[in-house]
């Protein structure tokens, strides 16, 4: 005999489980005792929504799904942003949460939230445990369900009176490799014929062409067929540097000066495109036409409707694809010669002696490697850092532009310096977004990590600040009052510095880095550029007309 806890915990580490994040509660000792006797690693943090974060970008960056634990009513709702978060971004991830007794019920209603219908709209599975005999067959399922395309978060719910309960020893069920559905030859020969036919095709990289395993073969398909390709947001870094194919990063919907190349091409493959990323472009009646490469059949939506689709395993669909066309497209580089404009443009001013959002990208850059991970907090600064930071490497810039919660950055930076302690990791945060999570900073020096935390200070949520600016209504209600970064971060054991020079910036960083341990790096920020630059200066940019 043996309690459903353990049974609970065996699943898991049968599942490759190394690490569990959270805030465990009454509901759930027998669970964390089962913990405290296995080979999983508790990792306390100081928020439920935190440990959401961690475990999701867990999931990000492996492929495999990353777990957390929450006690019942106010710490499972409080997974509730991080569950969208990973449900948008197509995170794979599992939420273990706690309850009171099913079999009996002394406490009555007491902290009890129906989080099984609160969690349905934001997972692809939630389910309650109702015996511990169920317990290996339900992990099972959970994991599956969480790491098959289209990932995300699954909730687990584990009353208190099932994880006592002494049952029978049950096996757990074996994993296996989930096999992903191959594209049909008549899509691979559609898709093909209108590649070859294009006088102007362009390539655009989405978020799904950044999962671990499609990397690679992205990369050969773009070699094999020299297209000029650009990326979303959250597809940044999916080809390595060095093919001389990169056009840039659609950071606004339009006007940008990668929309140059958008504007001209008459036919766009879109490998790995999620609708739920604010859109890269608006697709018109008049506009290019577009094939759509994916695992799962597009959303069509009014901004995008492709004309055909390649659904089906990423990595053999873009083999198979360039197999058909290798050698066979004479137009392949026809937007290329706008390259070196477009990229040139983005880059102008990035060395002024100011704190403009471009000198801060391009400082970052100059002191983080090819492998250095950079994870955005969401604000003004993740159009600039979008915009203007050039990757290398897949999933080197951790940004949400799916949810696009603040919070998130510094949570992501901790998980991505647990998984990669000898890589520079770096989390940028505006000083709004920092303080929604930086209790987090008692996690990671508690953990000892390697980890700077360079903080934007405007005083302001400066991304609607800016919008409101542009709207034209009076600035109301957008500023706010900060902490002494530099003793707030020795209050945590961290180390403080504050920049006040600008050419004091790299220095900084590089000595911070080299001398370990949690950095916290306050600069301020000159927003000026931003309506100078994404307002006054696109609205000039009038779109080009098709054959100009």
């Amino acid at each position: 005999m043996l309690k459903g806890s353990d049974l609970f915990v065996a699943a898991l580490e049968n599942e490759g489980v190394g690490r569990i994040f959270g805030i465990p509660g009454e509901e759930n000792l027998d669970i964390v005792e089962s913990i405290r006797r296995s080979s999983i690693e508790l990792v306390l943090t100081r928020h439920e929504q935190a440990a959401a974060f961690m475990a999701a970008t867990y999931g990000r960056l492996t492929g495999k799904p990353g777990v957390c634990i929450t006690t019942l009513g106010p710490g499972a709702l409080n997974l509730t942003t991080g569950a969208a978060y990973a449900l948008l971004g197509a995170m794979p991830m599992i939420m273990i949460t706690g309850q009171k007794a099913i079999r009996s019920s002394r406490q009555a209603r007491f902290q009890i939230v129906d989080i099984i219908a609160t969690m349905k709209p934001l997972t692809k599975l939630s389910r309650q445990i109702i015996s511990a005999t169920m317990i290996p067959a339900m992990v099972r399922e959970a994991f599956r369900v969480a790491a098959e395309e289209r990932p995300g978060p699954v909730l687990l719910e584990l009353p208190e009176d099932v994880a006592a309960e002494q049952c029978a020893e049950v096996a757990v069920i074996p994993s296996h490799p989930i096999e992903f559905p191959m594209a049909s030859t008549d899509s691979l020969d559609r898709a093909a014929q209108m590649i070859m036919q294009a006088r102007s095709p362009l390539l655009m990289l989405g978020a799904a062409a950044s999962r671990p395993r499609s990397t690679s073969d992205l990369a050969q398909f773009v070699l094999r067929t020299r297209i000029p390709y650009f990326t979303t947001q959250m597809g940044k870094g999916t080809v390595p540097g060095g093919s001389e194919l990169y056009m840039g990063t659609a950071a606004l919907s339009e006007r940008d000066y990668v929309h140059e190349a958008i504007e001209r091409a008459d036919l766009i493959v879109t490998i790995g495109h999620d609708t739920v990323e604010k859109p890269p472009f608006i697709m018109g009646v008049k506009g290019p036409k577009v094939v759509h490469v994916g695992y799962q059949p597009a959303n069509v939506e009014q901004v995008y409707f492709p004309q055909a689709e390649v659904i089906g395993d990423l990595g053999p669909s873009l083999r198979l694809l360039a197999d058909r066309v290798e050698g066979r497209l004479p137009h392949a580089q026809a937007l290329l010669p706008l390259r070196e404009g477009i990229l040139s443009r983005i880059a102008a001013r990035a060395t002024e002696d100011r704190f403009t959002p471009q000198r801060l990208v391009h400082d970052v850059r100059e002191v983080m490697p090819a492998d250095g991970i950079l994870s955005l907090d969401n604000g003004m600064y993740k159009i600039w850092f979008a915009r203007n930071y050039r990757t290398r490497v897949a999933n080197t810039l951790l940004l949400d532009n799916a949810l696009a919660t603040m919070g998130a950055g510094l949570p992501a930076a901790i998980m991505a310096a647990m998984l990669y302690p000898e890589r520079r990791v770096m989390a940028v945060c505006g000083d709004g977004g920092f303080m929604m999570n930086s209790q987090e900073l008692e996690t990671a020096v508690r953990l000892k990590l390697n980890l700077v935390v360079l903080i934007l200070e405007d005083h302001a949520f400066g991304m609607i600040r800016w919008k409101q600016a542009v709207d034209q209504f009076p600035d109301f209600g957008m500023t706010f009052g900060n902490p002494e970064f530099v003793i707030y971060a020795k209050a945590y054991g961290a180390t403080g510095t504050r920049v006040d020079a600008v050419a004091e910036l790299r220095p900084i960083l590089e000595k911070a880095f080299a001398d370990g341990g949690v950095q916290l790096v306050v600069v301020p920020i000159d927003y000026s550029e931003n309506k100078r630059v994404l307002v006054d200066e696109l609205q000039q940019r009038l779109p080009v007309e098709k054959g100009a």
